[in-house]
């Protein structure tokens, strides 16, 4: 559902949502700093997917003729998401060794409830 907000309401809403969306990038830290990117966590993917999704809503209740404050506001969102945009690599490629790293661990405990159960049967 799409709120209709004032100018004043939707340039607090914006800084609001790029101040988190700031926080939350700064928190991930920067690839490229010869340490492999972490992989997030559920609670900060689902954070920065609601995030994304609340300023969304935000951004579609603009109007169609902005003021100089409200395109400051907005061209400050777009640095955060265009900064986001630069680390989707850097996550993709930390997902992908945490999938990797939980395939080994799984194929360990596969082989290690093998053992088990030989075991039994020889007692």
């Amino acid at each position: 559902m799409i709120t209709f907000l004032g100018s004043t309401q939707l340039q607090l809403a914006l800084r609001d949502a790029t101040l988190r969306l700031r926080r939350m990038l700064d928190d991930l830290g920067a690839p490229g700093t010869g340490t492999a990117f972490p992989a997030l966590t559920p609670e900060q993917m689902s954070g920065l997917l609601s995030e994304l999704m609340h300023a969304g809503q935000t951004l579609r209740s603009l109007p169609q003729v902005w003021d100089e404050a409200l395109s400051e506001n907005i061209s400050e969102y777009r640095k955060q998401v265009e900064r986001l945009r630069a680390l989707l690599p850097a996550i993709q490629q930390a997902l992908l060794r945490e999938r990797a790293r939980l395939a080994v661990e799984q194929h360990q405990l596969h082989l290690v409830a093998q053992w088990a159960d030989s075991s039994q049967q020889t007692l």
